[in-house]
């Protein structure tokens, strides 16, 4: 099993719209797949779920629901469960009453599970930023929380013996996302070719190395033996370019200039080489192109672009899009795996 979580200290990249796509793909590739939304916000949970399904998974009544927004379908399919979230599972944690408790994953569809997330889990945020630096003592207590999600992750894993997991997490470098980021093998980056997104790999780059040093020297070697904690190897796959919707061939001119600085900016800044490479192709897995205009479709059918059919809308030329959309991904979904059994 191998755990990859896809990072970006700067949001609206789409990075949730491209976990739940490579998770799809790989589920439909045979590989069993578990998405783990650690994302305080949710938005993978809400793309994955329709809104009846949250409202009983979170036991809060649906604003949209009640306003005639969102379709009420009945209760009791068997998907969820209330008070089976990540943030349910930190909970005897945040009450002080024990360990993190399991939680069951969600089925989406044969081969592909969803480890739910809530709002609730910004309550988290402030118990793991206190922990952090008592772990570096050996603190049994705070190493228990500081690897909390690893174990909630590695169960839930077991129970469905997934071979890969997608972890989900906010865009910044909060203490949640370091717990997050600490309990994954690998990091995937999705990037937008601008000021933003290259401001965010100079941030993110020296931030892992910081985590990852601090971890492996200062808490694994005290961590008891009756607690399981991850290794924290956090190793960088390579970034995804998300291109902008303006071209749908290739990015505008505009972009160019940002394009040709990260591949250098990557090597340096996350990759910590010196003289860094300017080779794109070394470590850039996928130019994915934008495709809005198939997300409204997507979103109505509860389903991946690339799995749209004429009865979702998908019509004429815009299936001609789908399949595009379906060979893109398919081709992702192949250069990760493959970047994951070069990595390991």
């Amino acid at each position: 099993m191998t755990s990859i979580a896809l990072f970006n200290n700067k949001g609206g990249v789409g990075k949730t719209t491209l976990a739940y796509h490579l998770a799809h793909m790989l589920s439909r590739l045979g590989y069993k797949v578990l998405a783990v939304d650690l994302d305080p916000q949710a938005n993978l949970t809400s793309m994955c779920l329709d809104e009846s399904e949250i409202e009983e998974l979170w036991n809060t009544s649906s604003e949209l629901i009640a306003q005639g927004a969102a379709p009420a379908t009945l209760h009791g399919t068997g998907r969820v469960q209330e008070g089976q979230t990540i943030a349910d599972a930190v909970w005897p944690i945040l009450e002080g009453t024990g360990d993190a408790a399991h939680v069951e994953p969600a089925p989406l569809k044969p081969g592909l599970w969803l480890l739910p997330g809530s709002l609730d889990l910004s309550r988290f945020e402030d118990k793991l930023s206190n922990e952090w630096f008592k772990s570096f003592a050996g603190d049994p207590a705070a190493v228990r929380t500081t690897t909390a999600f690893h174990r909630i992750v590695k169960h839930a894993a077991q129970a469905v013996q997934a071979d890969v997991v997608l972890i989900d997490v906010g865009p910044n470098l909060g203490a949640i996302n370091r717990a997050a980021l600490i309990a994954a093998d690998s990091v995937l980056m999705p990037l937008a070719a601008d000021l933003f997104s290259l401001k965010g790999l100079s941030n993110l780059g020296p931030t892992l190395r910081g985590w990852r040093r601090s971890w492996q020297t200062l808490v694994l070697p005290q961590v008891p033996a009756n607690i399981s904690a991850p290794a924290a190897t956090m190793t960088p796959l390579g970034y995804v370019i998300m291109q902008p919707g303006i071209r749908l061939d290739r990015p505008v001119k505009a972009y160019e200039r940002w394009l040709q600085r990260i591949p250098a900016l990557y090597s340096g800044a996350v990759l910590d080489q010196h003289p860094p490479s300017h080779d794109d192709n070394q470590y850039r897995i996928a130019t994915l192109r934008n495709y809005r205009s198939l997300m409204p479709l997507a979103h109505d059918a509860r389903k991946p672009m690339f799995d749209l059919k004429a009865a979702d809308g998908a019509l004429g030329s815009t299936q001609t899009y789908v399949q595009t959309c379906y060979r893109e991904f398919r081709d992702l979904a192949e250069n990760v795996l493959r970047r994951v059994d070069e990595v390991r």
